[in-house]
């Protein structure tokens, strides 16, 4: 009664191929712990497929980890678009406050014109008050 039933039985494998066939002839004794080994692996084979399968069905977790992609992405751009508007707006405000300073110089009436008319339509707007 003490001893192990399954002691001195010999391991028998089935091919998977063909599920019907006859199981081969008994082959020798399997050291137990070849076998623990195995077992241990297929246990870790089956967590990992399990881990794989629980993020797969996590919707929650796929959502956030798009939205924090997509956030990435956005900022990503932002900064793209700003370094790009920064390079290009010193340049062209410049050249424009120089350009409009250079004909103001060149022809002072349109902008005495224009000094005289603000400041006509705000001393009106000032007096009516």
């Amino acid at each position: 009664m003490g001893k192990n039933p399954r002691a001195g039985r010999t391991a028998v494998t089935q091919t998977r191929d063909d599920p019907g066939a006859e199981p081969p002839a008994a082959t020798e004794p399997r050291d137990p712990e070849e076998i623990q080994r195995e077992i241990e692996q297929t246990r870790r084979e089956l967590g990992e497929t399990v881990e794989a399968f629980a993020q797969k069905t996590d919707v929650k977790a796929q959502a956030k980890r798009k939205v924090a992609e997509t956030k990435a992405s956005v900022a990503e751009k932002r900064e793209e678009l700003l370094g790009k508007a920064k390079q290009a707006s010193p340049d062209s405000a410049a050249t424009a406050v120089a350009g409009a300073s250079q004909k103001a110089r060149e022809n002072p009436l349109p902008l005495a014109a224009a000094g005289a008319f603000a400041f006509g339509f705000l001393a009106g707007r000032f007096t009516k008050r």
